[in-house]
């Protein structure tokens, strides 16, 4: 993890139940690449997902965008690097980026929210902030 943000790597490998007719990995697919990248980062800050929602906590996506750049194919090796460039406050934007090696396949990013069990918005438990928040200040 770099000081200034927070980093995560991820390591991935497509599937041949991940692809489409045409041989490519099916869209819907980076989606859920995008949520093993997340889960992965929140585990190396020391914040598992579940303990979050065992607290109350949820983070469900506002929204979701992908920019697909290069197609990826079955047995492919990839790389995803999820980046959470601002501090979070109510909401939390997290960026990606997955390589083929050097190549860049595809870029995207996901928003969300911290609510409640009930799904009304929340402010983030201050434990999580102060873990985030130490990244950013190493910078």
């Amino acid at each position: 993890m770099l000081g200034g943000m927070i980093t995560s790597t991820t390591a991935l490998r497509v599937r041949y139940a991940e692809t489409d007719m045409m041989g490519f990995t099916y869209h819907g697919n980076y989606f859920t690449w995008f949520e093993v990248g997340r889960v992965n980062m929140m585990d190396e800050l020391g914040l598992p997902y579940r303990d979050l929602e065992k607290r109350g906590y949820r983070l469900p996506v506002l929204e979701a965008h992908a920019n697909f750049l290069r197609p990826t194919f079955f047995d492919d090796r990839l790389e995803l690097l999820v980046t959470v460039r601002e501090r979070p406050g109510a909401r939390l934007r997290i960026d990606y980026e997955l390589r083929r090696g050097s190549e860049l396949c595809m870029t995207g990013h996901t928003t969300h929210a911290f609510v409640n069990h009930a799904g009304e918005p929340v402010r983030p438990p201050a434990d999580v902030l102060e873990k985030m928040r130490n990244f950013f200040e190493k910078a």
